[in-house]
């Protein structure tokens, strides 16, 4: 079913929904792969304490349909046929809500939410090994169930609605098939169920007894779908148009899509909120190593009845660390003008001012959910370009440790490594992370609609627009290279200074010393 309108549709497209956690995007994906006009809203995200991070799920919602909208009226008036729609969405933030008014009866837990860390790490011990050898991730410092079981019984109208069968949980993206689909269709896929740490990856199934410890009740678990499996048809009343909701992932999976990692050992960063580094493994899972913490195994897509794997680590804060930064203490105008700054300040090992950006926890190299950020170093003499050269480069050490920390539990060097997200279009930082991994990065050409463009892909795909995902992702032009400026040796030095002070910072001396990267094999 194609969505065509008056005046021809000369061009075909996708429409493709990109709901991330600071704000929504929705464009159409043209048949060339190239994203059409963007249309762009912010969301709000709120912190009610030190450790919880939440939203409205209806801005969520009104937030997605206005783009959306607009994306469908800009087809409209150009003559491009819809072919379908395809979703991304932010993983592993949850909500409650009623499915007889449609209303959420709580706010969202946002996935950076970190109220139940210190709790959850009593289960540590009896549950790390066994969920790392079946969900490919341990514990964790995050529980979506264990909040949904929470609320429900300690929330009376989620109790009643759970005991009237009213209630409906799940993710970002449940929620909008939900929706989308005036409520015909409550089902999530492996990218976004296995960032919940309840998803079983060979079996393609909930990991109930998990999920059960936690009292979550199963009854409520959304339908498993296949990325591409379709999720029916568009309510019209919604977008305005009914037409398959072909495809849905999460968003840094459908950004692996659309930045070429579709074989083991290409790879991607995404710079955004956080930083996200995946990388392909094949149809056969690289399970996380003991010793190297933060490392995730999950589905990279599963497509058809077949599931490709990838690993993946993060860290919460990039370009969170930027707003902080920019919006929150006023210290630079603007991300823009801070890496302005940085880029008057040479490469100088000896340099005092260090940023640790740890303004939600560390994962990687060592798992302290709790820590905090820092900026040390201080003298008389810091500049303004000082502490704006200190905080790239403790964005690019922490993607470096993201990035050592993938390889060596692939056990291979990256073949490939692609950038993009907002936070990539800063060149300084780009100059900056090619030197600490003695990697080339390309920064594709259009690098912030990646997980628009990479689900749109899948649905395509799908929808017969093109005939594989290698197709339309090798047609894309590439983008801008950043090769390494300094020497092995220099980065060895840098990167063994930073190990000191993140030594110095968590007061952790088992950090496993922080090895020169692998060299680069060419694609």
């Amino acid at each position: 079913m194609t969505q065509t309108f008056p005046g021809a549709a000369a061009r075909r497209g996708v429409l493709s929904i990109d709901e991330g956690t600071t704000g929504t995007r929705a464009g159409v994906v043209l048949d060339s792969g190239e994203a059409h006009e963007v249309f762009y809203r912010s969301i709000k995200v709120s912190h009610p304490d030190d450790l919880s991070v939440e939203q409205d799920p209806m801005e969520i919602w009104t937030a997605t349909v206005e783009v959306a909208r607009r994306a469908v009226g800009r087809a409209r008036e150009e003559g491009i046929g819809i072919t379908a729609v395809a979703l991304s969405t932010q993983r592993a933030t949850a909500m409650l809500w009623d499915r007889v008014t449609g209303r959420p009866l709580l706010p969202a837990v946002v996935w950076q939410d970190r109220r139940y860390a210190a709790e959850l790490t009593s289960y540590e011990a009896e549950w790390d090994a066994a969920l790392l050898a079946r969900q490919g991730r341990p514990v964790g410092a995050r529980a979506p169930f264990l909040w949904a079981a929470r609320q429900i019984a300690g929330h009376p109208e989620a109790a009643a609605a759970h005991r009237e069968g009213r209630l409906l949980f799940g993710t970002v993206d449940t929620w909008l098939i939900w929706r989308l689909t005036g409520g015909a269709v409550h089902a999530t896929t492996p990218t976004n169920a296995a960032s919940t740490g309840g998803y079983l990856l060979e079996r393609h199934a909930w990991d109930e007894e998990w999920i059960g410890r936690l009292g979550f009740p199963l009854d409520l678990l959304p339908e498993l779908r296949s990325d591409d499996a379709g999720f029916g048809t568009t309510d019209p009343a919604a977008l305005g148009i009914a037409v398959p909701l072909a495809a849905s992932m999460g968003d840094q999976h459908a950004a692996l899509v659309a930045l070429g990692g579709l074989a083991a050992g290409q790879g991607m960063c995404v710079y955004g909120t956080g930083a996200f580094v995946d990388a392909a493994t094949g149809t056969t899972p690289a399970l996380p190593r003991p010793d190297i913490s933060g490392v995730l195994a999950q589905p990279g897509r599963r497509q058809g009845d077949i599931s490709h794997y990838s690993l993946e680590a993060y860290t919460s804060t990039a370009g969170s660390a930027l707003n902080w930064l920019c919006d929150d203490l006023g210290l630079f105008a603007s991300p823009k003008e801070l890496g302005e700054e940085a880029g008057r300040v040479p490469t100088r090992p000896g340099r005092t001012p260090r940023f640790v950006p740890a303004l939600a926890g560390v994962r990687t190299p060592v798992w302290h959910p709790e820590a905090t950020a820092s900026l040390t170093g201080l003298t008389l003499a810091t500049t303004r370009a000082d502490l704006a050269r200190a905080v790239l480069d403790g964005i690019a050490h922490s993607v470096c440790d993201l990035i050592d920390g993938v390889a060596d539990t692939m056990g291979t060097p990256f073949t490939r490594l692609r950038v993009g997200g907002g936070v990539s279009g800063s060149d300084p930082l780009m100059r900056i992370q090619a030197d600490l991994t003695g990697l080339p990065l390309e920064r594709v050409s259009d690098s912030a609609t990646a997980s628009l463009r990479g689900t749109a892909y899948l649905a395509g795909v799908a929808q017969g627009l093109w005939s594989s995902l290698e197709e339309v992702v090798e047609a894309q032009p590439l983008g801008r290279i950043f090769e390494p400026s300094i020497t092995a040796a220099e980065r060895a030095a840098q990167r063994s200074a930073w190990r000191d002070v993140l030594i110095a910072h968590l007061g952790d001396p088992a950090l496993l010393p922080l090895k020169a990267p692998e060299p680069h094999t060419p694609h």
